[in-house]
């Protein structure tokens, strides 16, 4: 039998990348981490019996694709509201109920998947931003990982082939039927207009100013006229900048009732979000995630979870934090 130590030196360094691979199938951050905790225990226990005819690599991500399939069968697929209906361009409607019983695509924070090896940087890095990993949720569970190990890692078509137990040719046409589904959704790679990291981080900076002391002119210049904005679990979602903010103005924005700390989900810019709870405290609220397309916001999403803060703040416990100091 392998001692523990052996079996952490050659395993260890991939769990980041993993739990991108494990995120990108299944839409969620927490069951993504359950699967990887689940591919590790299988391995520990088969460890003894891997014969090296494959990289250590290829054979987690053996057991680890198909940790998610078997999951996947009793689980549905993980949308976004505007996966499932057409937006309001008029702030006034009445917003569709909340409805916990959808299991909403959730962001995923950038620093679970660091990785000291730059291979794995790219791999954990790689094909999780928010329109990509919807899109990926139109697709049948084993087209997503053919689409996913092809595609976004690189397998080749006979490991792919291996790993879930399907000839070459079945890999290579459900890979067409991916990719056939995924261009029909519309363009989901990253836009090369996005600015750079430090205009990112003004823009950002300029957003949280502007939200938190409820100043809807300078929020407005900094929105695309055909900006969008959607808040699972609420069904509703908007576009276009009159609506957003005309609904921020109308319901949401109060002076001093927001504090916001920037972060990174999905490699893009987001900011956990609290909520004044009493005269001294916040509350955890959600995550939002935002699309830049050049010195302007283009898409807002809105995470409207608590139990989201502390995969991105563990140091956020309890019902009530106080947020870090930015």
């Amino acid at each position: 039998m392998p001692s523990t130590a052996e079996f952490t030196a050659r395993t260890a360094s991939f769990r980041p990348e993993l739990l991108a691979h494990c995120y990108r199938i299944l839409g969620s951050i927490h069951d993504a981490e359950d699967l990887v905790q689940e591919t590790y225990v299988r391995a520990w226990g088969a460890f003894d019996r891997f014969e090296g005819r494959s990289s250590v690599r290829t054979w987690l991500y053996k057991i680890a694709t198909n940790a998610c399939l078997t999951a996947l069968e009793t689980r549905a697929r993980r949308p976004l509201p505007s996966g499932l209906g057409g937006p309001q361009d008029d702030h006034r409607v009445a917003l569709a109920d909340r409805d916990p019983a959808v299991p909403w695509l959730q962001p995923a924070p950038d620093h679970l998947f660091t990785a000291t090896d730059p291979a794995a940087i790219v791999a954990g890095k790689s094909g999780v931003r928010l329109a990509f990993i919807a899109a990926l949720q139109l697709l049948p569970a084993r087209q997503r990982a053919v689409l996913t190990l092809r595609d976004v890692l690189s397998f080749r078509t006979a490991e792919v082939a291996d790993m879930l137990d399907m000839s070459a040719a079945a890999v290579d046409s459900a890979l067409r039927r991916a990719r056939t589904r995924l261009a029909d959704a519309g363009p989901v790679a990253e836009d090369l207009s996005e600015p750079g990291e430090e205009a990112q981080r003004l823009l950002i900076d300029s957003y949280v100013d502007a939200f938190t002391r409820a100043d809807a002119g300078a929020l407005t210049a900094l929105l695309r006229a055909d900006v969008e904005l959607e808040m699972p679990p609420i069904p509703t979602w908007f576009t276009g900048r009159d609506a957003v903010i005309g609904f921020f103005s109308a319901r949401v924005m109060r002076a001093d009732e927001w504090r916001m700390t920037p972060t990174a989900a999905n490699s893009q810019p987001a900011v956990i979000i609290y909520r004044r709870v009493g005269e001294n405290g916040f509350e955890p609220y959600g995550i939002q995630v935002f699309d830049l397309i050049g010195r302007k916001i283009a898409r807002i999403t809105s995470f409207n979870d608590p139990a989201l803060v502390p995969v991105f703040d563990p140091r956020t416990t309890g019902a009530k934090a106080a947020p870090r100091d930015r």
